[in-house]
């Protein structure tokens, strides 16, 4: 991970050791790459404001170098369409500064599940139709856009469909720092709203369900 050593990046480190993730922090863009030439990383987090060389040009070789990882780059507003160009799609994603601690290490984990080995990367629940490798999903035949908050929910909820799924177990499997369940709450209601609300049933005083 790619980062300035701030109160953010200390707190997204430890929360994904917490997760049992092995994070390997540099930095500045010459520990990026001797990083990707000698560890043979799962992600790259790299904040494109590092000091040393320039960090398009620092993308660009981790992406010659070792293509199969994927990238999360850190920017700030200002530099988001330059940025663009470089991202190849199917593989990497960005993220303004500031950020929510939360947010990062939940594109972190979407980005590695995505990338992990699977026999069969459609999930499909009823009319849901969820593609783990491209983080796509249908409902209906029609492609529904959802945060990655709301993408780890559903696959969290379709890790144990037709059954009831309390906050506690969602909330560990979506933060990595302890969450609420009115959060929790408030993320089930996004997704009803994207997915259907008659998908999600409520089971009072236990927690979700997932429906056909």
């Amino acid at each position: 991970m790619a980062l300035p050593p701030t109160a953010a990046s200390a707190a997204v480190l430890r929360s994904l050791r917490s997760e049992g993730v092995s994070v390997s922090p540099v930095s500045d863009g010459i520990g990026v790459l001797d990083a990707v030439r000698s560890r043979d990383p799962a992600l790259l987090v790299l904040d494109v404001e590092l000091p040393g060389p320039d960090q398009a040009a620092v993308l660009a070789a981790v992406q010659t170098e070792a293509p199969n990882v994927p990238v999360i780059a850190v920017t700030p507003r200002e530099r988001r369409a330059s940025l663009l160009g470089q991202l190849r799609g199917d593989r990497d994603d960005y993220l303004l500064r500031p950020f929510a601690v939360d947010e990062l290490a939940a594109r972190i984990r979407l980005r590695l599940r995505l990338g992990a080995p699977v026999e069969n990367t459609v999930i499909r629940h009823g009319e849901l139709t969820v593609d783990t490798e491209l983080g796509e999903v249908t409902v209906d035949g029609q492609s529904v856009s959802l945060s990655p908050t709301e993408f780890a929910m559903l696959m969290a909820l379709l890790a144990d469909p037709g059954e009831v799924v309390s906050p506690d177990k969602l909330a560990s499997a979506v933060w990595s720092e302890p969450a609420s369940a009115n959060l929790v709450q408030v993320y089930i209601s996004y997704l009803r709203r994207k997915i259907g609300a008659e998908r999600i049933r409520t089971v009072r005083g236990e927690g979700y369900v997932l429906e056909p």
